[in-house]
């Protein structure tokens, strides 16, 4: 029987020094490399940052690029974007992070993303405390929302994404992708 390889811990992950070509991620106890996100990726993060900033400030923050982690001691991962409800946003240990999924996880689909890794993602999230995972696809330009009970629907241009999950009204996919 093959060794089984030994888990690195969030604290032991901490350690590691950072920097180069790629950002890393702690994922079942296994450090994983991250690329950088470009510009395009980037430029669609902001734009959700300042399109649900404003509609969900009654439910939470919204932030890119969140650290949190879904399974406290092996997992460390980062959110494109994640809305964070007020009363967990109040109980974060400041020398910490998140503890669990965010309430929103929204990854944006890149190159490097294949179908398992973002049907894995969305599961755990799930699985973690996220009421709603989005996967935002910039070539078909469509949003596609799992949400905790199971429901997934996929939002083309000229629909909206309800947010009353949120406490909100809604977001107009062209809003994304304009």
């Amino acid at each position: 029987m093959a060794a089984l390889p030994d888990l690195i811990t969030v604290a032991q992950f901490r350690q590691l020094p950072e920097g180069g070509e790629f950002a890393y991620e702690l994922h079942y106890g296994v450090v994983v490399a991250v690329p950088r996100p470009k510009a395009r990726h980037l430029e669609l993060q902001h734009r959700l940052l300042f399109r649900l900033g404003p509609k969900l400030a009654g439910f939470g923050a919204v932030r890119i690029e969140y650290p949190y982690r879904p399974v406290a001691e092996f997992d460390l991962r980062a959110a494109d974007v994640a809305v964070i409800s007020l009363k967990r946003w109040d109980a974060i240990d400041p020398d910490d992070n998140l503890r669990g999924a965010p309430d929103l996880v929204i990854e944006v689909k890149s190159p490097s993303n294949t179908q398992r890794q973002l049907q894995e993602l969305v599961a755990l999230c799930l699985a973690n405390g996220a009421i709603e995972c989005w996967i935002v696809d910039t070539e078909r330009k469509s949003v596609s929302v799992v949400r905790s009970e199971g429901a997934a629907v996929v939002y083309n241009s000229g629909a909206a994404i309800p947010l009353a999950s949120f406490g909100a009204g809604e977001l107009a996919v062209d809003e994304i992708f304009a």
